[in-house]
């Protein structure tokens, strides 16, 4: 299943830093940015992480209709995120996806080019959904982790 913009987002219950099943309807009636990331405490996931971090606030009242949360989701396991967690005060939700089940229906997990070179692996990607469950803006391949919390915030202030 393709990820398509104003289609139905694919359901998923993964685990967070507690070992909690958490589904993505339980979230129904919020928009939801869920991102994904290749691994917790690299350079480039931890300034993608901590810019969701510095906008929170801005993302989370982005739209006046609707609440909006942040997941993060990686193959990491819960120790790691709750590590991760801990050491940059990350007041959203993280995931493990360590079967990369959910990252491969979201189109997150496959070939990519890293330095040049064809490998396998986790495509730096996010959805937001909106309080629908409808995905309203999908971003298959973020270039710059650093700047992209930013251009979710540009986006949703835009209203999409």
């Amino acid at each position: 299943m393709a990820i398509e913009e104003g289609k139905m987002a694919p359901a998923f219950t993964l685990k967070d830093v507690n070992g909690n099943k958490v589904s993505l309807k339980d979230y129904r009636g919020k928009n939801v940015i869920v991102y994904f990331y290749p691994k917790d405490d690299t350079p480039g996931c931890t300034k993608e992480a901590c810019g969701f971090r510095d906008y929170w606030s801005d993302i989370k009242n982005a739209d006046p209709e609707a609440e909006t949360i942040i997941i993060g989701v990686s193959p990491d396991d819960e120790a790691s995120h709750r590590k991760f967690i801990a050491k940059y005060q990350l007041p959203f939700v993280l995931l493990s996806d360590p079967d990369k089940k959910v990252m491969i229906k979201y189109g997150a997990f496959g070939e990519k080019m890293m330095y040049g070179k064809k490998i396998t692996g986790v495509i730096r990607s996010t959805v937001w959904l909106g309080p629908d469950g409808r995905v309203r803006k999908h971003w298959k391949k973020v270039p710059k982790a650093a700047d992209h919390p930013q251009k979710v915030l540009q986006a949703m202030t835009a209203g999409g």
